[in-house]
């Protein structure tokens, strides 16, 4: 059994120090066995397979409150796995939605930049069709996609 200090969980896992000492307080994971002789926690596998999905689910944008209700269905296993499905499943529709959100924007800096473009190389034509391109997106945006 692989026994890891914070330090080197942390670099295992990209985690924080100061993240994997909440994530204990908060119950997210542990409790950590301690070092008897100096108090200081000691990662095992388990911790660190723990450790890991917490890193992705916090890279995506999970807050707290789901972390944790991953986290209990993951120890309770199969029986829990439609509960399971539907938090991922509904963390991946907001995932679509800022990415649809972020297309709409960088289509807009694109066309907001053809139009400056148009306007440095003096071309009154493709300056019109990168306006009329801007104001499409300005309907976009203010449609709220």
């Amino acid at each position: 059994m692989t026994v890891m200090t914070i330090q080197d969980a942390s670099r295992r896992t990209r985690l924080s120090e100061p993240t994997l000492r909440y994530y204990e307080e908060v119950g997210l994971i542990g409790p950590i066995a301690r070092d008897e002789s100096s108090g200081h926690r000691r990662y095992g596998e388990a911790d660190l397979d723990a450790l890991q999905a917490l890193a992705c689910l916090r890279a995506m944008g999970v807050g707290i409150a789901d972390m944790r209700t991953y986290q209990a269905n993951r120890a309770i296993g199969r029986s829990a796995a439609g509960e399971q499905r539907d938090l991922l499943t509904r963390h991946a529709h907001r995932i679509e939605t800022e990415i649809a959100t972020l297309r709409v924007h960088l289509d807009y800096l694109e066309a907001k930049a053809a139009l400056w473009d148009a306007r440095d190389r003096d071309d009154p034509q493709s300056e019109a069709a990168a306006a009329e391109r801007v104001n499409a997106m300005l309907d976009r945006l203010e449609a709220g996609l």
